[in-house]
């Protein structure tokens, strides 16, 4: 389906790929008529509570640590505002664009559910919102993510009600109420149990997390391809990619890494021109050999890590939550345990195949590992400097990758007075996962281009088809060895066509789609 063909948001879970559609490419939304019932429906329990005497947690009663307060009736919009203009407290740079509409998918979906008690208006100002290209400005700091991305939520929550500051489709920043008015969108008045229903939920850190993941899938290919190029590159063999020496060790990731790696090399003149008993070298090290071990156990961790993302699309996130009987329920599902942890997971993954790539970078420049390459692939080693630096900059961005692969689900700190006393700390998991993944995409880059530059060494042996067509992409943009040039826009060059996917697609044209 194509960016402009709406995504329907019903009473069940919306699929990453609609999340995708909608955060990255622009997708505009609507909701079911089935959800809008369920709303209406679920709206009349919430209504008749409110006119009950006895109070009733998030309907007549104030929050958090102030919820022994019974708010009277005519306090209850004042309330509702309130609660939102307050937990808007959010501080710091902006959030992207597309994490902030991958948030408001995900809370739409929840309201959609109608297990949260809000009125179907208040969810059409959601959808009109993503349509119209609207974006509330969101800030990096302030959700601990429990009860959820409270702050976050309350950014968007306020633009619902036409206060706050968004971006319109142009990016142009302005009051919300400019913003609704021009689309002709008009804000909502929130009644009873409605704040606290926009703002309650885990929609920031699961969207990042399924945009990762989506990244992921992308990275891990090119990952296999860097490998195999600098396993051609060093003169190492494919042999161990062998099916049935990977059957010994039944991980599905391995098996998947290692058959691309196998399907990659092929034809390589470079790996058979070393192909025979009179080749000295007994084992390739650990960064070449072990390569589908590592690409493969970074699969399996994605793959752990979408089960965990599908569980929390098809969950209905809030606090109190109405149950399918009608009850008016208190609960914890807001806590987001289980998203930080597979973000850090990944977080530990990011940094271990760019932890190996780097080493691999590392073998090409040194004349006693590169086996007959010049040093640092200099054309005129000591005059010229080659790849040393490029290596210096994976070096730091990997340096930074282990730092941010320390968990930020292990801390805790509590709030509201000690009523949120433990707390998860997914939103930050979440940001220093985006952060990462960038990391491992330039890491990945530098290595393509310092195997590329080694494949034109072994001139006049020809690389595999597959990785020779890698290298021409690379040469497109980047011209061959040569006396040093400015290596800064060579290498941002590279970073553009990993991150644009171009490089795995290169290859796949020769191979066909890889694992």
């Amino acid at each position: 389906m194509g960016a402009e063909e709406s995504v329907v948001v019903g009473t069940g879970a919306v699929s990453a790929e609609e999340v995708i559609r909608v955060a990255r490419l622009g997708a505009p939304v609507r909701i079911s008529r089935d959800a809008m019932s369920a709303m209406a429906e679920t709206r009349k329990r919430i209504e008749a509570l409110a006119e009950d005497p006895k109070p009733v947690y998030g309907i007549s009663t104030g929050f958090g640590a102030l919820a022994t307060r019974h708010i009277p009736s005519a306090l209850r919009t004042q309330l509702q505002r309130s609660l939102v203009r307050s937990h808007a407290a959010g501080n710091g740079p902006e959030v992207e664009r597309e994490v902030v509409r991958a948030l408001m998918l995900l809370r739409l979906s929840t309201l959609a559910t109608g297990r949260t008690g809000a009125r179907p208006e208040v969810a059409q100002v959601y959808a009109s919102l993503l349509s119209a290209g609207i974006t509330p400005v969101v800030h990096e700091y302030g959700s601990l993510g429990c009860s959820g991305d409270l702050a976050p939520l309350a950014h968007v929550a306020l633009a619902v009600i036409g206060e706050g500051t968004v971006r319109d489709a142009d990016g142009e920043s302005m009051p919300a109420a400019k913003a609704l008015s021009a689309a002709g969108i008009a804000p909502v008045v929130l009644a009873e149990k409605e704040g606290l229903a926009l703002i309650n939920g885990t929609d920031g850190m699961l969207g990042m997390l399924l945009l990762a993941c989506e990244d992921l899938h992308g990275l891990l290919r090119l990952a296999d391809v860097t490998a195999a190029m600098s396993v051609e590159g060093l003169l190492g063999t494919d042999k161990v990619f062998a099916p049935d020496l990977q059957a010994l060790r039944p991980h599905p990731g391995q098996a998947r890494a290692a058959a691309n790696m196998v399907r990659l090399l092929a034809g390589s003149e470079i790996v058979q021109s070393h192909a025979n008993p009179s080749c000295t070298v007994v084992q390739d090290a650990y960064s070449l050999r072990c390569a589908p071990q590592v690409a493969g156990a970074a699969r399996d961790t994605l793959a752990h890590a979408e089960r965990v993302a599908s569980w929390e699309l098809a969950s209905a996130i809030d606090n109190p939550v109405v149950t399918l009987d009608g009850r008016v329920e208190s609960n914890g599902n807001f806590h987001g345990a289980p998203v930080g942890y597979v973000l850090d997971f990944l977080a530990i993954v990011v940094a271990d195949v760019a932890s190996m790539s780097e080493r691999r970078t590392d073998r090409f420049l040194d004349v006693a590992r590169n086996h007959g390459l010049p040093p640092f692939l200099a054309d005129d080693p000591g005059v010229d400097s080659g790849h040393m630096i490029a290596q210096y900059t994976q070096a730091a961005i990997v340096s930074e990758l282990k730092r941010l692969a320390a968990p930020a689900s292990v801390d805790s700190i509590p709030s509201s007075a000690m009523q949120e006393d433990h707390v998860s700390m997914g939103w930050s998991a979440a940001r220093k996962l985006r952060r990462a993944v960038g990391g491992l995409t330039r890491v990945l880059a530098i290595e393509a281009l310092t195997a590329a530059r080694a494949l034109d060494l072994r001139a006049p042996l020809a690389p595999s088809p597959a990785t020779g067509a890698v290298r021409d992409t690379i040469r497109e943009h980047v011209p061959g060895p040569g006396t040093d040039r400015h290596l800064a826009p060579e290498i941002e060059a590279a970073v553009t066509l990993a991150a644009s996917g171009a490089l795995v697609a290169s290859a796949e044209t020769v191979v066909g789609k890889l694992d």
